[in-house]
């Protein structure tokens, strides 16, 4: 049987809900999305299928700053690199397992990107920050 391509909402929404499936199973990133960002999945991930849905059907239904959102996930709690890394391993495959087509293949790309942006913004913000601690620390 040939798998459904990432082209539809109602493909985007069956591949959030596989997705998030895997995610609440990590013993490590349940806590960071229900504990620590204290998500409410059924506000949630509506809200995510419409950022997939703007990157990968052109919808503008999505308008809030994603890394903004993240940067407040990561002041309550530092992500690590392990976490983007986790986060897309089972974003990439959720996508393979399911899905197949021009549209999954961006989302995968799509997402690769996005993990890669953060875990840099974020690491980077972190050393920088430890590196100005330890400049004023040693004044």
């Amino acid at each position: 049987m040939k798998k459904p391509d990432l082209d539809s909402p109602q493909t985007i929404r069956q591949f959030v809900d596989k997705f998030y499936a895997c995610l609440l199973a990590d013993k490590k990133l349940a806590p960071i999305f229900l504990d620590v960002a204290q998500v409410d999945l059924e506000l949630h991930k509506p809200l995510i299928c419409q950022y997939w849905e703007k990157l990968l059907l052109g919808s503008d239904e999505y308008q809030r700053h994603t890394m903004n959102i993240h940067r407040l996930v990561d002041q309550k709690q530092k992500l690590e690199a392990a976490d983007f890394e986790a986060w897309l391993s089972y974003f990439v495959a959720t996508v393979d397992s399911h899905f197949a087509g021009p549209k999954a293949d961006r989302a995968k790309h799509l997402a690769s990107a996005i993990a890669a942006n953060m875990q840099k913004s974020f690491l980077a913000n972190a050393w920088l920050a430890s590196r100005l601690r330890f400049k004023y620390q040693a004044l």
